[in-house]
């Protein structure tokens, strides 16, 4: 693609009136434009990517979605597997560090192999070591990755992505779904900064005066936050052992005080974010770009991932559903019109000053320290993943009901079983003939 080309994004809108217009229809409608059936062939083992909520999330991507790409993907003759890799212990309670803890969660999710019609793999095996790696030498900051072996090892990767806001990445789209979600845990260490002299978390500072120490409430779960003893507590203060820390982030997130949060954080989220989209690229690289599919549900636009194990208000109004074969330009469209849009009263738009149309919603509402939208993209563009430029381009929707359970109308159906069981009692049922409808409608006085 020449720097002028622009990549299309197929899109259409969240509103429904009609049962063609359900967002799993609209959803397999701009999956079709951008040509799901080019990127699978009659054999091919189908991964479909994403991520299926941590604990007690509630606005991760529902599982009806993925059962229907996964019937699509067996009617094209190939053998589709749902698959997302472990993560690091970014926070106390996570519960997806393992494969066994990844899978209870995710069945606890909805997302059984019964629900889905096909098998859920994590990618990157128990501990998150079961990978391959792969050469960057084109990377921004990564010159090398180590993607999940599941993932590296299909014929064809299908995207699915919960389009939303992010506390380290900024925002959660294709790129962050595939750069960070395909990573295993030791690529998720290397795209985290673990050990980096300049951008890694142990090159920052900290501040033990702040710390009480043992009289603070919290004293234990900071010692339990961290594999590998890098931490430890005395009477009245804390000491960080660098040396030992790989920077999996969970001492921060446990300890949420000024001890660790007075940190210079920026360059290495800034620096993250440039990792992200090089680890995405490291994907494509194993995969192929011709035989991967990227769809974006702009649902439930949460200020912050499915990775925690909350989901706040929306910070903008459903915007709908894309389908791009390029990585970049379908996160920077969702971004755009995310960025058009007004945000919502009572989410944390209204509290970060958000509400503008025009104003970067992420930076402002996702990031943990304002960290630009653009690094992502930018780093994606320079890295020769993906363009910017894009034209949109709306899906003509489907016109039959090819994706309901019925293919007939059901009356013919409920017709023959009534002859069998009548449901009307002969005397018909008991009611009041007539009732005053009126002192229904108004709201009753207060006591």
């Amino acid at each position: 693609m020449s720097k002028k080309e622009r990549a299309t994004v197929h899109f259409l809108n969240a509103r429904a009136s009609h049962m063609n217009e359900s967002l799993v229809v609209k959803m397999m409608a701009v999956a079709n434009a951008a040509g799901i059936e080019d990127i699978i062939d009659p054999g091919d083992i189908v991964g479909i990517k994403l991520h299926m909520g941590e604990w007690n999330n509630t606005a991760y991507i529902r599982p009806v979605y993925v059962r229907q790409l996964v019937d699509r993907v067996k009617e094209l003759g190939a053998k589709p597997f749902v698959t997302d890799c472990t993560c690091l212990p970014y926070m106390p309670y996570a519960s997806r560090t393992n494969a066994l803890d990844y899978r209870l969660t995710a069945e606890r999710n909805g997302f059984t192999s019964a629900a889905l019609g096909a098998p859920v793999i994590i990618a990157d095996g128990w501990l998150g070591n079961d990978d391959v790696r792969i050469d960057l030498p084109e990377g921004v900051i990564l010159q090398e990755q180590y993607i999940g072996a599941a993932i590296a090892h299909c014929d064809a990767l299908i995207v699915l992505t919960h389009f939303k806001g992010h506390p380290m990445g900024t925002f959660g789209g294709a790129i962050k779904n595939v750069g960070v979600g395909c990573a295993s845990k030791r690529g998720k260490l290397n795209l985290h900064m673990s050990k980096h002299p300049l951008y890694g978390v142990a090159a920052g500072e900290y501040y033990p005066a702040m710390c009480k120490g043992k009289q603070c409430e919290k004293w234990k779960q900071c010692i339990d936050s961290c594999p590998v003893d890098a931490l430890e507590i005395t009477e009245d203060s804390i000491i960080w052992h660098k040396d030992r820390c790989i920077g999996c982030w969970d001492h921060i997130f446990a300890s949420m005080c000024p001890t660790f949060l007075g940190m210079n954080l920026r360059d290495g989220l800034e620096a993250a974010g440039a990792a992200i989209a090089d680890s995405a690229l490291a994907t494509i690289k194993a995969i192929g770009r011709d035989k991967m599919l990227f769809i974006n549900l702009a649902i439930d636009v949460t200020p912050w991932c499915d990775c925690i194990s909350w989901s706040d208000a929306s910070i903008i109004s459903d915007i709908g559903v894309f389908a791009s074969r390029d990585i970049v330009a379908i996160d920077k469209c969702c971004l755009d019109m995310a960025k058009k849009a007004p945000g919502l009263l009572d989410s944390v738009a209204e509290v970060k000053g958000a509400l503008e149309p025009g104003v970067a919603k992420f930076s402002s509402c996702g990031s943990l320290l304002a960290v630009s939208e653009n690094i992502q993209i930018n780093a994606g563009v320079f890295n020769g993943m993906g363009t910017h430029r894009y034209k949109l381009k709306r899906a003509k929707k489907i016109p039959d009901l090819r994706y309901n359970l019925k293919s007939k109308p059901i009356g013919p159906e409920l017709k023959k079983a009534f002859k069998k069981q009548w449901l009307v009692p002969e005397d018909g049922f008991k009611r009041k003939e007539k009732i005053d409808l009126e002192p229904l409608r108004w709201p009753l006085e207060e006591s």
